[in-house]
């Protein structure tokens, strides 16, 4: 009687983990856009984790709505923003995913590392059964902010590649007559579609439903709040207000931002034999010295026996 209730334990514990891969493999097909300025949608990936976890976000509504996640809640809206998924994610929902990413994949951790330190007795799974399972908590509820933080970075340097370019371009366009909305829109329209052109595009299309030039170039540099953009937003919203010629302002920034691109690449050069150093030491130098000394070490070894 108790072999028929094992194996009826195993087939539903087998059941069950077959319908999470199932459902787990049918939403990691599931493809998430944005929707941009002009109404066009552009892709966006998120962890399949998000998407996993993302239908059960409602469920901590009260939780996050407490004043003590309200600084999270408004970081995260910002930096959601400017890594360019707003209307994918926002603060509230990604606030309820750092919680609950630890409670599950901690709790699923924690099964096991159980489990493989039941197989494993004299494992250090077994051992150190607590601060592993604790370890795994930390680093589940640290993932969702490492993920957005690597997916700000990575728009930060599209943008700044492609800044030094676009000011070129917009440069050679109003000072051979266009003004200046009329280049950001050929801009726009001559492009591919990358990170910062979907900032420029957002632009025009906030002035041309009546915002002033000011207003739509400081909302660009608060929304990115990359340095260079940042920059360039408010060099053109001064010349705006002092009546300097744009084209002259386009072409001093188009320079200052090579120069800055130059001292950039300058330092990773310098700083590249440092870092070096590391896998030089752990890698080459103990290979060479198992070249060298091996065949001297096992003649020696020989010679005791």
């Amino acid at each position: 009687m108790e072999s028929v209730f094992s194996i009826a334990a195993i087939a539903f514990w087998a059941l069950c983990a077959a319908g999470i891969a199932w459902y787990a493999s049918e939403v990691a097909k599931d493809v998430t856009y944005v929707t941009l300025a002009d109404g066009r949608r552009q892709e966006r990936s998120i962890p399949v984790v998000f998407k996993l976890l993302l239908p059960f976000v409602g469920n901590l509504d009260k939780l996050v709505s407490r004043p003590m996640f309200a600084k999270q809640i408004e970081t995260a809206d910002w930096m959601l923003v400017a890594a360019g998924f707003e209307g994918l994610l926002s603060g509230r929902e990604f606030v309820a995913l750092k919680i609950l990413c630890p409670i599950v994949l901690g709790a699923a951790w924690t099964i096991f590392i159980a489990l493989l330190g039941a197989a494993l007795p004299d494992s250090p799974f077994s051992a150190g059964f607590v601060p592993i399972s604790l370890l795994g908590f930390a680093l589940f509820y640290l993932q969702p902010m490492m993920w957005l933080r690597g997916a700000l970075k990575k728009r930060h340097l599209a943008i700044m590649k492609a800044l030094p370019f676009v000011l070129d371009i917009l440069t050679l366009s109003v000072e051979a007559g266009m003004d200046f909305i009329s280049a950001l829109q050929r801009n726009c329209q001559s492009r591919k579609l990358d990170a910062l052109n979907e900032e420029l595009l957002r632009m025009t299309k906030e002035i041309q439903v009546g915002l002033s030039r000011r207003e739509a170039l400081k909302n660009m540099a608060d929304r990115v709040r990359q340095s260079d953009l940042r920059s360039v937003a408010f060099a053109l919203i001064q010349a705006d207000e002092l009546g300097v010629s744009i084209g002259a302002i386009l072409r001093i920034q188009s320079e200052q931002l090579r120069s800055r691109r130059f001292d950039r690449a300058e330092k990773l050069a310098h700083e590249a034999p440092t870092k070096m150093l590391g896998p030089l030491m752990l890698c080459i130098f103990p290979a060479v010295f198992i070249i060298l000394l091996g065949p001297v070490l096992s003649q020696a070894m020989k010679g005791m026996l």
